[in-house]
């Protein structure tokens, strides 16, 4: 495998520090974008990148808090504490660097993505591939809308705030999608409750959007990261790798490597 951390330059003129991992030979190869959940970078997500990109994907991993912090970083992988705050003092700082982002915020740092992408000839020029986690999931359903004749194939994983009263919930641009959705949701999430995963079915039922949304059983929120404790769940987490490797596969190529 090929990797390496580069700066992409942002329309802000920032660097949005980023992962990015491909097999080594036999490129281009199609592009996904692997979006954080609210704990940030970290081995673990490192980690999950290289397994798409083993299947035969140019995968970047990009750090969404680039602009205020370059090293928010959990002391352990089962997200204790940050060094030097105490558990609570690290919830409230995760939670600020949260309150940064916007489903339009985070739009435009995947466009400056793609653009670096366009010099990179490991990186196809053909449709691309999204699955947030988290808080990234209404993210990567946004992007699915306003990018939608380049992004064809997008999942939320125990994604919050799918569906909300704001004026830019992501629902609303459903209508815009061309591509395919899945949604992998856990049964006990008070992030992401029952009761907007009912109001989300009701919803993508009425549309012409080709999409699965998927309830697993007795899970809670953070079920497919292994170092989440008992949260953890290998069987279901399993299921979630093949459920978007298969949609990245229906998607955005015409073989298969592996699922």
């Amino acid at each position: 495998m090929k990797e390496e951390i580069v700066n992409i330059k942002s329309i802000e003129n920032n660097n949005i520090d980023t992962y990015v991992v491909c097999p080594d030979k036999d490129g281009p190869f199609p592009i996904v974008l692997l979006l954080m959940d609210a704990p940030g970078i970290r081995q673990e997500l490192y980690d999950m990148a290289s397994r798409i990109a083993s299947c035969g994907y140019y995968v970047l991993l990009p750090n969404l808090y680039y602009r205020t912090s370059k090293k928010f970083k959990w002391n352990k992988p089962n997200l204790d504490f940050i060094q030097g705050h105490t558990p609570e003092e690290s919830r409230n700082l995760m939670f600020e660097h949260m309150d940064t982002l916007s489903n339009s915020r985070v739009l435009q740092d995947i466009k400056d993505i793609l653009i670096f992408c366009e010099e990179d000839n490991n990186a196809s020029k053909g449709p691309v591939g999204i699955v947030g986690y988290c808080m990234s999931g209404p993210f990567a359903f946004y992007t699915a809308a306003k990018l939608n004749e380049r992004v064809l194939a997008a999942a939320s994983i125990h994604g919050v705030k799918l569906i909300t009263s704001e004026a830019d919930s992501p629902h609303l641009f459903a209508h815009e999608i061309k591509g395919e959705l899945y949604f992998g949701c856990a049964e006990k999430d008070s992030y992401a409750p029952l009761e907007m995963i009912k109001k989300l079915e009701d919803f993508m039922s009425k549309t012409n959007v080709r999409h699965q949304i998927e309830v697993f059983s007795g899970t809670g929120h953070g079920f497919a990261f292994p170092n989440r404790g008992l949260l953890y769940s290998r069987k279901d987490a399993e299921t979630h790798w093949y459920r978007i490797l298969s949609l990245f596969d229906r998607n955005l190529k015409t073989s298969t490597l592996c699922r």
